[in-house]
C-alpha cells in the first residue's frame, strides 16, 4: 500500500512524498511529487503516524451508556474500537477503575478483572481494528484495591498503571462544589446522598490512602507494567511521584506540578478536551497555559476521543511547529508507554498511518490504517 503525492509528517520535518507500507511495517519513505502506479494519490493532504492514547474512559463510557444502565461487554469493546479508529486512534491503553467503592448505588466488584479477559480474548480473536493494552486506573481509596490487583499476572500484559486518589478536597476536586456538580449530574445525587458520598470517601482515603498506594506501586513493579500519576497538585505531590518511580503525571492540577515534573524528568501529559475548550472543566491548570510554558510533552483524549487529532492541530498553530505537535499523541506517548515499534514515520515501524485534511484548520481524517490494513 502506497500514499503518494503526501505531506509526510516527519520526527523533525515535513516533506512531500510518498510512504510504502509492505507486512504491517512501513517499508519505503521517498521525497518528491511522483505517483507511483497503483499508489493513493493523497493530493498534498498530510499523512502522519497514528495516534497513540494513554488514557481514555471512553470504553466505561460504552459499558455503562447511562447511569445504572449496564451493557454487554463484547459489544461495547467493539463499539469503542470502531469509534476509535474512526477518530484516527491506532493504539489505546484502555483505562479501567479497579479498586471497588460502595456508594449504595451499586459497585464496580470484578469489574476490571471481567471486563479485562473480555478485552484479551477480544484482541486475542483478531476482533479489534486497533491495538489494544491494558491501563489499570488503581483507586488508593477503596476496601478491594489489592485484591482486584492481585487477579492481575505477567500474561495479562498490563501497560500503564495509574495511580489515582479522588478524595474530595485535594487534587482534581478541591473545589467540592465542581465535585458535586460532576457527581450529582452523573449519579442523579441529592444532597444528603451526596454529604454521605463524600464522608464515605474521606473515611476510606483515612482506612486506606497509604497503604494501598504503597501496594499499587509495587503491583505495578510486579507487573511490569508503567506507573503513572494522576492530578498532582503541588511539588510534595510530585516529589512523591518521582520517588514511587512514575514514569508520566496525567494532568497535573497546577503550574507548580507542572514544572516540578519537568524538574524531576517526569512527562507531562493533559487532556485534549482543555486544550480545545480553553481551560479545565474542573477550574484546574489551563493545557494551553502548559503548552505556551513549555510543560506540556503528551496529549491524551480523555473523554473525548475526536479530541485528540483536533488538540494536536491546535497546538500547532501555538507552537508554529507541526512536527512537535503531532510527537504529542504519537511518539511521546509511545515512548513513554514503552512502545518502540510506532508512534513515527520511519523505516520498519508498524504502518500506522493517518491520511488528513485540513477545513478551515480543522483536521479531517480521510483515511486510517492498522498495520498497513484500513480500518476507518
Amino acid at each position: 500500500m502506497c500514499l503518494a503525492n503526501a505531506r509526510l509528517v516527519l520526527a523533525d520535518q515535513v516533506l512531500r512524498g510518498a510512504l510504502t507500507i509492505e507486512d504491517g511495517v512501513i517499508s519505503n519513505i521517498t521525497e518528491g511529487d511522483q505517483i507511483p502506479g497503483g499508489a493513493i494519490d493523497c493530493m498534498q493532504d498530510f499523512v502522519l503516524p497514528g495516534l497513540v492514547e494513554l488514557h481514555t474512559d471512553n470504553v466505561e463510557r460504552h459499558i455503562e451508556p447511562r447511569p445504572e444502565v449496564d451493557w454487554p461487554y463484547l459489544p461495547a469493546l467493539m463499539a469503542h474500537d470502531a469509534e476509535l479508529a474512526s477518530t484516527g486512534i491506532t493504539t489505546v491503553f484502555d483505562a479501567i477503575r479497579i479498586g471497588s467503592i460502595h456508594s449504595g448505588k451499586g459497585s464496580y466488584i470484578n469489574h476490571a478483572r471481567k471486563l479485562a479477559d473480555e478485552l484479551l480474548a477480544a484482541r486475542a480473536g483478531g476482533m479489534f481494528k486497533i491495538s489494544h493494552f491494558l491501563h489499570l486506573r488503581a483507586e488508593i481509596c477503596s476496601e478491594t484495591l489489592l485484591g482486584e490487583l492481585g487477579a492481575f499476572g505477567a500474561d495479562d500484559r498490563v501497560g500503564i498503571v495509574s495511580l489515582m486518589d479522588h478524595t474530595p478536597g485535594q487534587r482534581q476536586f478541591r473545589d467540592l462544589t465542581a465535585l458535586k456538580t460532576y457527581v450529582a449530574k452523573k449519579r442523579g445525587m441529592n444532597d444528603a446522598e451526596f454529604a454521605e458520598h463524600v464522608q464515605n470517601l474521606l473515611n476510606l482515603q483515612q482506612r486506606f490512602g497509604t497503604k494501598h498506594e504503597a501496594g499499587a506501586v509495587a503491583e505495578a513493579n510486579r507487573l511490569g507494567a508503567v506507573l503513572a500519576s494522576h492530578d498532582d497538585t503541588t511539588a510534595e505531590h510530585v516529589a512523591t511521584s518521582a520517588k514511587n518511580g512514575v514514569g508520566f503525571a496525567e494532568f497535573p492540577t497546577t503550574f507548580e506540578a507542572a514544572q516540578a515534573c519537568r524538574d524531576h524528568g517526569i512527562a507531562v501529559m493533559m487532556g485534549a478536551p482543555n486544550l480545545i475548550r480553553g481551560g479545565s472543566h474542573s477550574g484546574n491548570v489551563a493545557a494551553q497555559e502548559l503548552a505556551k510554558a513549555d510543560l506540556l510533552d503528551i496529549v491524551s483524549s480523555d473523554y473525548v476521543p475526536s479530541a485528540l487529532l483536533l488538540a494536536a492541530f491546535r497546538l500547532a498553530e501555538t507552537w508554529k511547529d507541526l512536527p512537535r505537535a503531532i510527537s504529542t499523541v504519537t511518539r511521546k506517548p509511545a515512548e513513554a508507554a514503552g512502545l518502540k515499534d510506532r508512534g513515527r514515520l520511519a523505516v520498519m515501524l508498524r504502518g500506522d498511518v493517518l491520511r488528513v485534511s485540513l477545513a478551515d484548520k480543522t483536521p479531517i481524517l480521510r483515511g486510517a490504517w492498522s498495520q498497513g490494513a484500513r480500518v476507518s
